[in-house]
């Protein structure tokens, strides 16, 4: 693989934003009428950027949601189309199954690392293969999908595009993924795949209730090449102060390429959301997904939505913030960013 790859960030420019559609054989079965508004919400923010790719359990909703969607974007005069393909999926989450970019001397490739669910927590064969799936019915059009023997998911890596990523130890060490790799050939691969030319570790940090193993994206996010924001707990109390204290000094001590410290932006830290059998929720600002002219942010019906709003609109002065409610998603235990993945320019052209 050539070396002059690299991860676009994610602010780069898009063709499209892939979904994963929920359906009776996910775990939503019970939900599909709370869950089906949230993902519309996002799809129809989307389509006025960009863009939509969607994969489909069954064939008569793909048809059908091809069809309200294109229409709804036609009436609005939007810039984006929806494209949706049957496709089998055991569940949604399209940040961890779905393919990662890289920029290539020879253009743009897809990667398609392995997915196991987290390290084998939930069935995860099908999403595994959605990916393949989707490039034999010609979704990613000329773009190439080479097949990677490593488990990766899209949201434990965040790349500033140019070359730094990066990963939480929590979640890329965890044996159930890949026993065989220590930290130095974790790092060997990010290079060889991703073009990652320095990665930087955080080991402390997490939510409660995160399935994920600490993936980055609930944690700290690139918003810029000198900028991060990170989720920052400001009550003693609370059981995530330690760790997430621990973290942001961790992030203090990062270095930019060049030596210089990145600016850090603290997020509102959500008040505790329980599920029914009152279990902490991994509710998390630091989840939003960032798409051409915009930002998707997800919100909790809660007091410090609106500051998380303001925040983002601070970080991303130049994009429109978006608010997705998103009180839904996180009682399966992800948020905005863990449903979508973003596919680059030239990649679904429809």
């Amino acid at each position: 693989m050539t070396s002059t790859r690299v991860m676009p960030a994610e602010w780069a420019p898009q063709s499209a934003v892939m979904l994963t559609w929920p359906h009776p054989g996910t775990d939503w079965f019970s939900r599909l009428e709370e869950v089906e508004p949230v993902f519309l919400a996002i799809a129809r923010a989307v389509l006025q950027f960009e863009n939509l790719l969607v994969s489909c359990e069954h064939v008569f909703r793909a048809e059908q949601l091809e069809k309200e969607l294109n229409n709804w974007a036609r009436e609005n005069d939007l810039p984006g189309r929806a494209h949706c393909v049957p496709a089998p999926a055991n569940d949604t989450w399209a940040r961890d199954h779905g393919p990662v970019a890289v920029q290539t001397s020879d253009g743009t490739s897809l990667i398609d690392f392995r997915f196991n669910a987290w390290g084998g927590k939930f069935p995860w064969e099908k999403d595994n293969a959605l990916n393949r799936h989707l490039a034999n019915a010609g979704c990613f059009g000329d773009t190439p999908l080479e097949t990677v023997d490593f488990v990766l998911e899209g949201g434990s890596i965040e790349s500033d595009g140019q070359g730094t990523v990066m990963v939480t130890s929590e979640c890329l060490m965890t044996p159930t993924r890949n026993p065989d790799y220590d930290r130095a050939a974790i790092e060997a691969l990010l290079g060889e795949t991703i073009g990652a030319r320095r990665v930087l570790w955080l080991n402390h940090g997490y939510l409660a209730g995160d399935d994920t193993d600490s993936h980055i994206d609930t944690l700290a996010r690139f918003c810029g090449p000198d900028r991060i924001c990170y989720v920052r707990c400001d009550d003693p109390e609370d059981e995530h102060y330690p760790a997430l204290a621990a973290m942001e000094e961790e992030l203090r001590l990062f270095r930019q390429a060049d030596g210089s410290p990145y600016q850090l932006v603290p997020l509102p830290w959500p008040e505790a959301i329980l599920d029914a059998d009152g279990e902490r929720l991994p509710a998390t600002y630091a989840n939003f997904l960032i798409i051409n002219g915009a930002v998707l942010m997800p919100t909790y019906n809660v007091a410090q939505d609106e500051a998380a709003l303001a925040t983002c609109r601070d970080l991303f002065p130049d994009r429109e913030i978006i608010p997705i409610p998103c009180r839904t998603l996180v009682e399966q235990h992800g948020s905005l960013h863990c449903v979508t993945m973003q596919l680059p320019r030239g990649v679904v052209e429809l």
